[in-house]
């Protein structure tokens, strides 16, 4: 590997600042949060503002925030974004930590579609393939989409709907779904056991895009014959990092209220 560029990991480190907080910084503060000398601060701030990285702040002499120049870089690189391909990548990551297939879905109507599918290596494993569509209320990536949606769009999509069932243990009751999802909200994380296939259950986390948006859920699924709870809290946090790491992937920030 190359040799770091101290100046250029300075001014990258300035500008990742910029990132926390209400996004304006001055020159002192960006001394005290980095502990450089003044001088060097000065310099890279006034060549980051020279080239559009940073503006100052209208009404607050000495305040800077990022530049158009940012926002420009940002743009560029959202739309080179690909979430299939992200999310094989991380799918990928997640199953060779956890060993057991994982899945990335969205939603379609009152459907999900697999975009990306990782299978375990074990001989007892998922017979399923991306490209694949499924009822959402029957699957953990499903349910944990249909609960992150507005409570109006939601009714517009599942009021009047028969709710197919998959297995005798898929939810057909409007009323149960309902309860259901409102225990996904209040959780951030959706399961789903022999809802869909009676012998796999299901864990799955969201995915979200650079406005906080849910565009996707990841899930991690394991055949009955592997599942335990502690195993299941184990692979609840896996499919948690791995959406968080897609999520970060696709431009999104920190932690949804």
């Amino acid at each position: 590997m190359g040799r770091h560029v101290p100046a250029v990991t300075r001014a990258l480190d300035i500008l990742e600042l910029f990132l926390e907080g209400d996004g304006t910084l001055s020159a002192p503060d960006i001394t005290r949060r980095l502990n450089l000398p003044r001088t060097t601060v000065h310099e890279l701030v006034t060549t980051l503002a020279a080239r559009n990285y940073l503006v100052t702040v209208p009404e607050q002499p000495g305040r800077y925030r990022l530049g158009v120049r940012t926002h420009q870089l940002g743009s560029r690189y959202a739309e080179q974004l690909d979430l299939a391909a992200e999310g094989r990548r991380v799918a990928r990551e997640v199953a060779e930590t956890c060993d057991e297939t994982v899945h990335v879905a969205v939603l379609e109507d009152t459907d999900v579609i697999y975009i990306a599918k990782v299978d375990s290596t074990h001989a007892v494993r998922m017979v399923s393939a991306a490209g694949r569509k499924l009822p959402a209320h029957c699957t953990a990536v499903g349910k944990m989409l249909l609960a992150s949606l507005p409570e109006a769009e939601l009714r517009s999509r599942v009021d009047g709907r028969e709710l197919v069932a998959m297995t005798p243990h898929s939810i057909t009751d409007p009323a149960a779904l309902q309860q259901a999802l409102a225990a996904i909200r209040a959780r951030g994380l959706a399961t789903e056991h022999r809802e869909s296939n009676p012998d796999v259950s299901c864990v799955a986390a969201p995915v979200r895009d650079s406005t906080g948006r849910v565009v996707a859920a990841l899930s991690v699924s394991v055949p009955m014959i592997r599942w335990t709870e502690q195993r299941g809290a184990e692979l609840a946090e896996l499919a948690a990092e791995g959406a968080a790491d897609l999520s970060l992937r696709l431009g999104h920030r920190g932690r949804p209220a």
